[in-house]
């Protein structure tokens, strides 16, 4: 069982173990397994590397996020020229349909818009942009149309899910409502929890999910 200390003290030590991370960056305050990340980094992906590695670290079951980017001024770039960058780095990534997405960018946060097919290509236009030199945050407004029409198979999702070597398919729940995937039940980690959104979102046709499953973990709530 963990402690608010102990699971501090894990949370900073994942953080300290990412080589582009400096410890002196970034502050954590932890509150019954909620974890919030602190401080000012000088890149984005910094910012989403600290995400990451929290999400790892066992007994987290909340993320807050609330790390500020603060490029330098020979870095800082204008809304217009991050723009020109974040459409040549989506062109440049396969997985992206980019002739669908349309940005905007606004005080060097950018906002994704348009339709995809699949819930991969959403997340692949997030991540697209992550290195671009000067993004602050971005805003994925990117929507699912799927070609595929027929009704959802609660089995297939189950046997995907029961396929993962990280997570114990007995302890969730699959409902289908139409083109909606419904989670319920529990996981052992928010890794696990978003690791089995993404399961879902690969069956074609899924145009939603509703992800409901609760973060089991012993839990010690003293400091």
């Amino acid at each position: 069982m963990k402690s608010n200390e102990q699971l501090q003290k894990d949370v900073m030590d994942a953080l300290k173990w990412e080589p582009q991370l400096h410890a002196a960056e970034i502050g954590v305050i932890v509150h019954d397994g909620i974890v919030t990340l602190t401080g000012t980094v000088d890149n984005y992906s910094k910012k989403i590397a600290a995400e990451t590695a929290a999400k790892e670290v066992a007994g987290v079951k909340a993320l807050v996020e609330k790390i500020d980017v603060k490029y330098s001024f020979t870095e800082t770039k204008t809304d217009d020229e991050i723009a020109a960058e974040v459409l040549k780095a989506l062109r440049n990534n396969w997985n992206v349909p980019d002739e669908k997405i349309k940005i905007e960018v606004d005080d060097a946060w950018v906002t994704l818009n348009g339709d995809v097919t699949w819930n991969y290509q959403k997340e692949a236009a997030k991540h697209a942009i992550e290195n671009v030199p000067g993004v602050k945050g971005v805003f994925n407004h990117i929507q699912i149309k799927s070609l595929h029409k027929s009704e959802l198979e609660k089995k297939v999702i189950e046997n995907a899910l029961r396929r993962h070597w990280s997570i114990n398919a007995d302890d969730i729940r699959v409902s289908v409502n139409n083109n909606k995937v419904i989670l319920n039940g529990t996981v052992t980690s928010l890794n696990q929890k978003e690791e089995a959104e993404k399961i879902a979102w690969k069956t074609p046709g899924v145009l939603f999910v509703d992800n409901n499953l609760v973060i089991d973990y012993k839990y010690d709530y003293a400091v």
